[in-house]
């Protein structure tokens, strides 16, 4: 044996205690959620300097960012709503990385999902909400698990990098459905490269009119439950996690390593397919090109600063709704454009990589 592996007996130990710590979801989230907080004070703390650096009134534009994203029910909802698919791209990336996996191809699921929702929402017209709306669901997370299913087995079987499979994967999707809506599915008489709407009762309804707060929402927060009892009280949450902190001591214990990680891209991608489908059934009503804005690479951010926890993305995926929904009226009302959102995300990068990096240096450190 090395000396950089742990003996089979300590590594066993280590991954039972961080089971047991993940077992108690209410300290988890308690622990996460601080940190998110933190991190979050610090970037609009590293913002407003920027912004009085520049000659602005950064407790003004941050007053109009919080009043425009909490200040009433509407406001509320439209925050609901920003973090919907900021929710399940968040989960797609945790569930990924906790089991030592960079899948950033949500990106990619989720345009390809967004546009199979779109497919069976103009296509099966004749059907009822109560089975179309399910189906289009259903198609768009197969389609996106799929999809990042294909980097998944050539990781797991060939070795090969599934950074760059599938950050090339990304280019693929997002073109081939741009291609799909300027060619055969465009719909004629329109500027902007679209499919025909889809059917009304293939909309998802309404939470809270007149904001477009939709049933999406519902079936977010039902994923990351579902994501926190996969990850926490089954057998593939052991594994994903035992593969995350090591590998060869996995495969020690029987378990098949590159079966965890298809298991794991294809949750991922389901997960990104499902995004898609619900900024097209419940916002949208049709596929349009480039309707993503980076949601996905968003959700990455929130995995990477919650390290992870699926409770952790839950919450913080709802702060940054606050700051995606109320940007436009900060733009509007202070004069501080709305890059500042994508300068504090970048700000939260560099903190959450900078924790990783400490951690990983005193592990090795450590064994050494």
């Amino acid at each position: 044996m090395t000396d950089g592996l742990k003996k089979p007996d300590e590594m066993e130990a280590e991954v039972q205690r961080k089971s047991l710590i993940l077992s108690d979801p209410l300290k988890a989230t308690l622990v996460n959620f601080g940190k998110v907080l933190l991190t979050l004070l610090v970037a609009l703390l590293m913002g407003a300097l920027v912004m009085e650096l520049s000659g602005k009134d950064s407790l003004g534009a941050y007053q109009a960012l919080f009043r425009s994203s909490l200040g009433s029910r509407t406001a509320l909802a439209n925050t609901l709503l920003a973090s919907t698919p900021l929710i399940f791209t968040s989960l797609a990336a945790a569930i990924g990385f906790r089991a030592g996996v960079f899948n950033v191809g949500s990106e990619g699921s989720l345009y390809l999902g967004g546009f199979a929702a779109a497919w069976v929402g103009f296509t099966f017209t004749e059907l009822p909400a109560l089975l179309v709306i399910p189906l289009a669901f259903l198609v768009a997370g197969l389609v996106g698990g799929i999809w990042c299913y294909v980097p998944g087995v050539l990781r797991a079987r060939l070795a090969v990098d599934e950074l760059v499979t599938t950050i090339l994967l990304n280019y693929v999707a997002i073109l081939f459905t741009e291609y799909l809506v300027n060619g055969p599915f465009l719909l004629p008489g329109v500027a902007n490269a679209m499919t025909e709407e889809i059917s009304l009762a293939a909309r998802l309804p309404r939470l809270a009119p007149p904001s477009q707060l939709n049933a999406s929402f519902i079936i977010a927060i039902l994923a990351g439950l579902i994501m926190v009892f996969i990850m926490t009280r089954t057998r593939l949450g052991y594994e994903l996690r035992a593969t995350g902190d090591n590998p060869v001591f996995t495969r020690w214990a029987g378990i098949s390593v590159p079966a965890v990680i298809e298991k794991v891209m294809f949750i991922g991608g389901l997960l990104g397919g499902l995004a898609g489908a619900g900024q097209v059934l419940g916002v949208h009503y049709r596929f349009v090109a480039g309707f993503s804005s980076g949601l996905a690479f968003s959700g990455m951010t929130i995995a990477l600063l919650v390290r992870n926890s699926p409770f952790g993305a839950i919450l913080a995926s709802l702060l940054f709704g606050v700051l995606r929904s109320g940007s436009a009226t900060m733009e509007i009302f202070s004069d501080v454009p709305r890059d500042l959102i994508t300068v504090l995300e970048a700000t939260i990068i560099f903190f959450a990589a900078m924790e990783i990096s400490i951690k990983f240096f005193r592990r090795r450190r450590h064994e050494r």
